[in-house]
């Protein structure tokens, strides 16, 4: 008979199996079993198979029986201890922890809690003074009645003087019931108005559970770079708050060498030091509280990191190990978003052993899909993995590590029998160790393809059973499907693991595989053959998701939702992408596949249209797009309200209240419609409606209320989405007729035009005026979590606005603001919203200038928008501007006031502020008499536009004696007009007055022919290009017309005279480097031609017919005296050219000197001034003189000449140099002066590093300030500069910074101190000297002002020169 149990049953029988005490003859018995399995084991091989199979039932009989009779005995037993279970487990309540007594004060909360043992789980029932308590018919909100894991908490809110009752809680079950009391003890405090000074207040706030103070949000990181995700809380944890745990994707994170968690401050961490994709995912953090935990949760991006080739793919990312065996394993991976721009064509795997860096090829050729079997490692090594991926472009960066991993025989355990004796101690009994006798191992069995992939088919196998003693190889064999042929595929290396992985299979082709065991005594029979597997299947990629749809969310997000895939397939998980609308390139969203299938896309631009796509992630690799969604526009998502705030009593009659209060802090994206506000007198218990109706404004009248009553009141915002949350009550107002002299408080105070330094502050008049009316304002101002008020304004102002400055950047403010009357001052309103004086990132200022159509206009664009959201624009922030005056247009973000006859009417302050947005959008904008002026210049400009000239008028003759009359302007439109005005008539083209005009590049010109008395006067030029115009005049009169006049009949003639033989090349000589004299000159080319002498004919002159060039030689100068007479009689020697038609006289001079003009050269030393002669001999005399002083050799002056070159070397040059050389050529008879000026002009500048001007002697200026020194340079090549600080050098970073701007050099030193004190040094060289200058910095404290110094300003700071 077969026995059933239940799992109780069987746990119970278990734990006394464990406990039970093993007898003392145990190890006998156990012996002799064995040895009697011995013997019978010897009796099966002595007399063979019957005996054995008798014996075997036999056995299996005594087993059977013996089981069966344990189960029964065990059956009672267990039945037994489940009766004592159950009657041991009911018990009635009792209370672990009972009620205690409270005392709090006055609108506090109280929140009374025990703790219960019971079971089953009692019934809760709560009593006030006996009276049992139903939330439901109390005020709402006012007790919430909690029961979690036995901790019973009943939260008492806002309690008042009726509070104050004794409470209890009952507890009952079947087995009992139980009761616990407790007093609550409201107290009213009489102190100051606010009671936040109580000493009881502020612990109660202190003990408070901290709450996150912001929301967590997205981060954006990038691949290899740390990151720090930071989580603020309103207040220090409490004690058990401060077991704080991060998740990733829901997997909790702890420190590591690579991760950080950290509380300290109010603020917990997490830090990231070195980025992955794998780093990506939704991060929560989550921290304990009473009522179990609360939690936040983002997304962290991580983007891929910069290619190191242009157009390479991202990396791939979690690359795990499967099915790890002694020598292969299985490794996958994730392909990455990002291909690149070019489809991937592969992947490469690389391995190293753990510890080293030494990374190895896996694969010789790359991988098509995202799995690869890893064959040839070494049993026992542990490895690590990475993989690149490739496309035509390049291959990327490596993917992060694998995990280790280390290879092991996963069949290890399955063979090993663990046999526990003896107090904890075991024997380990191998299945190898029992199979001793299998000498010729078994052929292995259920050989199949595991996986069948396009780049490999990998096989698996299940080893011989029994497979002996001996360690197993493995060797496969292939055969196609029809052929009886094997072929050994691994011969050179078996297989250690019943897995291999076969490549380079003939796609299409169907094969069979089986394999052979071997061991050191042989190998085995072949396997049967597996089922027929056809290579190279292709691993097709998903199909994309559907049905993508965007949703608005917030002002930089959009929420994107689709369909999961159909047909039960499950991809990986889904890639992201978007593009702003009119831009062709998409961009990555996510670089780790999310698996869910809807996700929210932050870190948009506000206002702007996006369209997305999604992709499915597989093996395979990604999939094709998904359909587009339609273009969205990033805005908040229409929601409702947040509740109303801040509620204040304005004025109160006998029956009446005026109440106000402030707006919702989150509008839900529209326009607030209105609000409803419901009323609650302390003595009752429920709340009634005030107005059916929303009210449009945030001030209403309350009537129909008992005089000497307390009221308080609440609100609720309704806007297009609905009605929004319901405010918490307001403090209670005492229906009491005011009647006091001074003014109610003012409300409404906001800020706004909020910045770094400074921000706008409005308000609204009081309701109650008091005894008169109110005739100014007092600003009081503190920071948060002070209660210490300012005031900021000594005198009243009478406007209810004013700009607030000199604020400190980064802190929170609160403002308020009191109204004075003749009475006196009233009370203060109720105190701003906390702000921060910093300027918000994507903050626009107002943009005042001048349109393409002259109109001066002032704009604005608002960084974000809703639909329902407007422009309020305002003058002196009294209201709107003259809608004469102004128009104003809008179009999408963007508002724009436009003047419509600008004068000083218009000048004044121009503020704007967007309505229903969440934040404050507002700027203001001053337009002063100054900046009109410079608009309104600007606006006659554009409406009556000039065209720019680039050159006047000129004149030039050209070679046949025409007459160019042209001018140059900016370049025009081909729609541009020309008039050229010639004596007050009109000119047009003619052959002899031929007009040009080209449009393309400005250009105007007139050529006259024939240029004569007729063509004297005024030529005006009258260019129009759209609205631009321009008109130039040209007055040719008087001495310029005869000039020109003279001139164009000169050339007329010339070029007349040039139509029959002439020159081209008039005579010209020059000295050859044999010191012959070579006379040339260049003809027509159809000329007879003939050198003369002294009107005698010259032989020896030659003519190139083909070139017109004639040439005579004059002999050579055999020796010095020919040469010297020739030069000392300077003869005038004519050579004449006698030409067939026209004969002319050509004369030149030949001079005995070849001395070329005089040539300055910067040396290292100083200055060089030379001549380069011919042949210069001792005989000539030279001199050298320095205005008109002669010059003799000394230290710094040194005279020489070489075979060619006569030098003046001046050493070390200072200022004195400066001035006319001349070098005096005499050779007996004759002189020849040459000279030059050195005064550092032209080119003549000299070449030495110097410090021209600048630096002062001693430069003091005050601490904090910012000091400019300014010198100026010279030297070529350009020097190099160094400045130094007490002769050390001074490296430019932090405050000191350097300008080099030409020959001009500044240095700038930023909020100068003490330690700037010094001698500051700038040094210049380059090749040819170098030079310093010198200035002493001296910084003095404020209020120290060193006596007996001149002072003297300068950009900065204060130039103190030394005292006289």
């Amino acid at each position: 008979e077969e026995e059933t149990f239940s799992p109780s049953e069987l746990s119970i029988a278990a734990a006394l199996a464990l406990t039970s005490e093993i007898p003392q003859d145990y190890k006998l018995r156990r012996e002799a079993a064995i040895l009697e399995l011995e013997q019978r084991g010897q009796k099966r091989i002595l007399f063979g198979n019957d005996m054995e199979k008798f014996e075997k039932d036999i056995i299996r009989s005594c087993r059977l029986l013996r089981v069966r009779a344990d189960r029964k005995a065990l059956r009672r037993k267990a039945r037994v201890e489940k009766e004592y279970i159950e009657l041991r487990s009911g018990r009635p309540p009792m209370f672990w922890i009972p009620l205690r007594v409270h005392a709090v004060w006055e609108r506090m909360e109280v929140k009374l809690a025990c703790t219960v043992l019971a079971s089953p789980p009692p019934h809760v029932t709560w009593y006030k003074n006996g009276v049992r308590i139903d939330p439901h018919l109390a005020p709402a909100g006012k007790y919430k009645i909690k029961n979690k894991f036995g901790m019973l908490t009943l939260d008492i809110s806002r309690c008042s003087m009726e509070d104050s009752a004794e409470y209890s809680v009952e507890v009952k079950n079947q087995y009992g019931e139980a009761y616990s009391f407790a007093t609550v003890l409201v107290r009213k405090y009489y102190g100051k108005e606010s009671g936040f000074d109580s000493e009881i207040y502020r612990r109660s706030l202190m003990a408070r559970e901290a709450d996150f103070a912001f929301p967590l949000k997205p981060l954006f990181s990038r691949e290899k770079e740390p990151f720090t995700l930071s989580c603020y809380f309103s207040s220090d944890l409490l004690e058990h708050q401060r077991d704080i745990t991060w998740f990733r994707d829901g997997e909790l994170l702890q420190n590591s060498a690579c991760r950080e968690l950290k509380y300290q401050d109010r603020e917990a961490s997490l830090t990231v030091s070195c980025a992955y994709k794998e780093d990506e995912g939704f991060y929560t953090i989550r921290v304990p509280s009473l009522d179990g935990y609360k939690e936040q949760t983002t997304y962290v991006f991580v983007r891929d990191a910069a290619a190191e080739t242009a157009g390479a793919p991202g990396s791939p990312l979690n690359v795990k190990c499967h099915d790890v065996n002694k020598d292969c394993l299985i490794l996958s991976w994730v392909a990455p978003s990002d291909n690149g721009g070019s489809p991937i064509l592969g992947y490469y795997i690389e391995r190293c052993v753990a510890g080293s860096e030494d990374w190895v090829p896996c694969n010789d050729k790359p991988v098509k899909t995202c799995r690869y079997p890893v064959l040839g490692l070494a049993e026992g090594q542990t490895y690590q993995f990475r993989v690149k991926a490739a496309n035509k472009e390049g291959i990327s960066h490596p993917s992060k590590t694998s995990d280790p991993v280390t290879t092991y025989d996963p069949s290890k355990d399955k063979r090993l029998t663990v046999i526990p004796y003896d107090d904890g101690r075991t024997i380990e009994i191998f299945k190898d160790d029992l199979e001793g006798h299998i000498k010729i191992p078994l052929p292995p069995t259920n050989v199949h393809a595991s996986e069948v992939r396009e780049d490999y088919v990998a096989l698996a196998w299940d080893e011989p059973d029994p497979r002996g003693k001996e360690p197993l190889t493995y060797y496969v064999e292939k055969s196609i499907v029809g052929s009886n042929s094997w072929q050994t595929v691994n011969l050179d290396m078996p297989v250690n693991s019943p897995r291999f992985a076969l490549f380079d299979l003939v796609k299409g082709k169907s094969y069979r595989f089986r394999v052979r065991s071997v061991n050191k005594h042989g190998i085995s029979e072949p396997s049967l053959p597996s089922e027929p597997v056809t290579a190279g299947a292709k691993l097709a990629t998903l199909p994309p998701p559907s049905q993508v749809l965007a949703f608005r969310d917030t002002k930089t997000s959009v929420v994107l939702q689709w369909d999961k895939l159909k047909d039960g397939l499950e991809p990986l998980g889904y890639y992201i992408y978007c593009r702003e609308t009119g831009t062709e390139e998409w961009q990555t969203v996510n670089n780790k596949p999310v698996t869910c299938n809807e996700f929210t896309v932050p870190g948009l631009q506000p206002g702007k249209e996006y369209v997305f796509c999604v992709k499915s992630v597989s093996e395979a690799g990604l999939s094709e797009s998904s359909p587009e969604t339609d273009p969205i526009v990033v805005r908040p998502a229409i929601a409702c309200p947040s509740a109303p705030h801040g509620f204040v009593l304005l004025n109160c009659g006998k029956a009446d209240m005026t109440i106000g209060w402030k707006p919702p802090k989150r509008k839900g994206g529209t326009k607030i419609l209105g609000y409803f506000l419901d009323q609650h007198d302390a003595s009752e218990l429920d709340w009634h409606e005030v107005n059916i109706q929303p009210i449009p404004q945030r001030v209403y009248t309350v009537s129909n209320l008992e005089e000497g009553h307390l009221y308080e009141f609440r609100a609720c915002a309704v806007n297009r989405a609905g009605v929004g949350e319901v405010s918490e009550p307001s403090d209670l107002f005492k229906c009491e007729e005011w009647t006091m002299p001074e003014p109610g408080p003012p409300y409404d105070v906001k800020c706004t035009e909020v910045r770094d330094s400074s921000l706008k502050l409005h308000w609204e008049a009081p309701l109650y005026l008091g005894a008169g009316p109110v005739t100014g304002y007092y600003v009081d101002m503190c920071e948060e979590g002070s209660e210490e008020w300012k005031q900021i304004n000594k005198q009243p102002i009478a406007p209810t606005h004013m700009k607030v400055s000199d604020l400190e950047t980064g802190k929170c403010y609160i403002f308020r603001v009191r109204a004075l009357n003749k009475a006196g001052i009233g009370p203060p309103s109720l105190p701003s919203d906390p702000v921060v004086a910093k300027t918000k990132p994507g903050t626009n200022e107002i943009e005042l200038g001048v349109d393409e159509e002259g109109f001066i206009y002032m704009a604005f664009e608002a960084p974000e928008k809703n639909d329902s959201s407007e422009f309020i624009w305002s003058k002196d922030y009294e209201g709107p501007p003259d809608a004469d005056r102004v128009q104003i247009e809008e179009k999408g973000n963007k508002s724009k006031l436009i003047l419509k006859d600008p004068s000083e009417k218009d000048l004044g302050i121009y503020s704007v502020e967007v309505t229903d947005v969440d934040d404050d959008i507002s700027a203001s904008r001053t337009l002063t008499k100054e900046d009109l002026d410079k608009l309104l210049k600007r606006s006659h400009e554009i409406r009556n536009p000039l065209i720019k000239l680039i050159s006047g008028w000129n004149i030039d003759v050209l070679e046949k004696g025409e007459v160019r009359l042209w001018l140059e302007v900016e370049k025009l439109s081909p729609n541009a007009e020309l008039r050229l005005i010639f004596n007050d008539k009109e000119l047009t083209s003619t052959p002899t007055h031929k007009i040009n005009f080209v449009k393309g590049k400005g250009l105007v010109e007139l050529i006259i022919q024939n240029f004569c008395d007729d063509d004297k006067g005024m030529y005006t030029a009258q260019l129009k290009d759209g609205k631009a115009k321009n008109q130039f005049t040209l007055a040719l009169m008087d001495e310029c017309f005869a000039k020109v006049a003279e001139e164009a009949a000169a050339k007329r003639r010339e070029w007349k005279k040039k139509q029959g033989p002439h020159f081209i090349e008039n005579l010209k000589w020059k000295v050859t480097e044999n010191c012959e004299v070579l006379l040339t000159c260049k003809v027509h080319t159809d000329t007879s031609f003939q050198w003369f002498f002294n009107k005698k004919a010259r032989a020896g002159g030659a003519f190139d017919p083909q070139t017109g060039i004639g040439t005579l030689p004059i002999k050579k100068v055999k020796n010095v005296k020919q040469l010297r007479g020739f030069g000392d009689h300077m003869k005038m020697q004519k050579i004449q050219v006698d030409l067939i038609n026209i004969p002319c006289v050509l004369s030149i001079i030949l001079l005995a000197l070849s001395a070329t003009p005089l040539k300055i050269q910067p040396t290292e030393e100083g200055i060089k001034i030379y001549t380069d002669v011919k042949y210069y001999t001792d005989y000539m005399k030279t001199t050298w003189y320095h205005k008109e002083k002669q010059l003799e050799s000394r230290d710094r002056l040194k005279a020489g000449s070489t075979m060619n070159q006569i030098w003046l070397h001046i050493l070390n040059p200072t200022d004195a140099d400066k001035g006319k050389y001349t070098l005096e050529l005499f050779d007996g008879n004759n002189s020849r002066k040459l000279s030059t000026d050195l005064s550092g002009q032209g080119n003549q500048v000299v070449c030495r590093a110097r410090v021209v001007q600048g630096l002062p002697d001693v430069a003091t200026i005050m601490e904090d300030k910012t000091l400019c020194l300014t010198c100026c340079i010279s030297g070529d090549p350009y020097p190099e500069i160094t400045w130094l600080k007490n002769e050390k050098v001074i490296v430019f970073k932090d405050r000191y910074k350097m300008d080099v701007k030409g020959t001009v050099v500044t240095i700038t030193i930023e909020k100068v101190c003490n330690e700037d004190t010094g001698k500051y040094s700038i040094y210049v060289k380059n090749k040819y000297g170098s030079e310093t200058g010198q200035v002493t910095i001296s910084v003095y404290k404020h209020g120290e002002i060193p006596a007996g110094l001149e002072e003297e300003e300068v950009p900065g700071g204060t130039i103190k020169k030394k005292p006289k």
